[in-house]
């Protein structure tokens, strides 16, 4: 597959294992982490809804930036803002306050993820679009097989200083990334392009051709379906990646240093259904391989809502299930998204559309901080409700009348 991929895409590509390896090392850890320095649970919900507040900001003015900046330039300014800034503040975080700041910076990534979309995939081909986000899938399985590093340091130093000393090691990675990624790309021509056209043009066009994305987002019946899969996905993730293993943790009884190997073991099953499974899947099927995924997730959560104890197999059986489900849905959603998204408004549509998807789930940090007080089984209950919203969705999409009406032309 990534013989296909070629320019920027393959440059990308080639850089993100400098992300994905030491933010799968932390990841299990982020909630853990402010826990221990004294935040409470609903805060941890709180600070994340206030991350996604700010992305809401961001996110209404990325288009505008990638454009204006160009998308490489976009890109190296807010990527560093965003991710190594913020990540050596969580490195000497003391308290709540930290965390805050912190989440304000990391809040500005929507500069930087529309910019780098939009180098992902303007010089690729629509049909292999689908393959790029399989690749970062890969990516990010491999990554999760370095998460027992996180442990390892866990169990040797205890959770705050280990911790401390795996953000230090993520930001220097991340910057390293940055720079790299920099000389390894070249602007697009739809970004040059962009960026000769939006040079001096006054605030008051440019709302106006926002408002002119905002008729044709509202027109097209197909990208709307679609992105409320999205909307929802996005949703029960939010839930998902701030309490999960706090659940684990507290209501299951497992050591914190134990969690580090479920992203592991959940990565090798993921390699298999990549290598031997993935492959034999056909584009066209792409609604249907989305509603498989969904539903294993829809299983993962039943698990874990019905697991008492601290009884291991349960619990990983839940994450490989859970793991399975988003590397066959996400690559396909993501690819839908892409390709309803036309290429000479990319960056403001992209844009608008992320405004409307924060607007979203922005609450959902809160929601579930409050739904975990009240049941620590809730949350996971919620993501199921949205997870089958999902299903019915699609379902409607993928009914032979919906051709008809153009709905699957995404």
């Amino acid at each position: 597959m990534f013989k296909r991929i070629t320019g920027n895409a393959r440059a990308c590509l080639v850089v993100e294992p400098l992300f994905i390896i030491p933010y799968s090392m932390y990841l299990p850890y982020v909630s853990v982490y402010m826990l221990a320095l004294g935040v409470g649970k609903t805060q941890v919900g709180m600070i994340a809804s206030l991350g996604l507040i700010v992305q809401i900001f961001t996110s209404f003015i990325s288009g505008f930036l990638t454009d204006r900046l160009g998308r490489k330039k976009a890109l190296l300014i807010y990527d560093f803002i965003s991710w190594p800034l913020a990540v050596y503040i969580w490195a000497v975080s003391q308290n709540i306050w930290f965390f805050i700041f912190a989440a304000i910076f990391n809040g500005f990534l929507k500069i930087p993820q529309t910019a780098w979309t939009c180098l992902l995939v303007e010089d690729t081909k629509p049909k292999d679009r689908s393959i790029v986000f399989t690749i970062l899938q890969v990516i990010g399985v491999v990554g999760g097989l370095f998460a027992p590093l996180g442990g390892l340091l866990v169990s040797k130093l205890t959770l705050i200083p280990a911790v401390r000393i795996m953000y230090a090691i993520a930001g220097t990675c991340m910057l390293i990334m940055i720079i790299s990624r920099h000389f390894m790309t070249h602007e697009t021509e739809i970004g040059m392009l962009k960026q000769k056209e939006s040079k001096n043009v006054p605030l008051k066009d440019i709302l106006v051709e926002y408002g002119s994305i905002m008729k044709k987002i509202i027109r097209n019946n197909g990208l709307l379906l679609i992105f409320a899969v999205y909307i929802f996905f996005n949703f029960q993730m939010v839930m998902q990646n701030t309490y999960l293993y706090v659940y684990i943790v507290e209501a299951l009884s497992v050591s914190e240093s134990t969690i580090s190997i479920f992203p592991a073991i959940s990565s090798v099953c993921m390699l298999f259904l990549l290598f031997f499974v993935i492959p034999r899947f056909k584009e066209e099927l792409n609604y249907y391989y989305m509603m498989i995924g969904f539903s294993l997730s829809i299983i993962a959560n039943v698990i874990l809502i019905i697991t008492k104890g601290s009884s291991l197999t349960p619990i990983i059986i839940s994450l490989i299930l859970s793991a399975a489900g988003v590397l066959i849905s996400n690559p396909y959603l993501e690819s839908a998204v892409a390709n309803s998204i036309e290429d000479a408004n990319r960056a403001n549509m992209y844009s608008i559309l992320q405004v409307f998807l924060l607007l979203f789930i922005s609450p959902a940090g809160v929601i579930a901080g409050l739904a975990y007080k009240m049941d620590p089984r809730l949350p996971f209950i919620i993501m199921v409700c949205s997870l089958i919203i999902n299903i019915a969705i699609l379902l409607y999409l993928a009914k032979p009348f919906s051709r008809k009406n153009k709905l699957l032309k995404v």
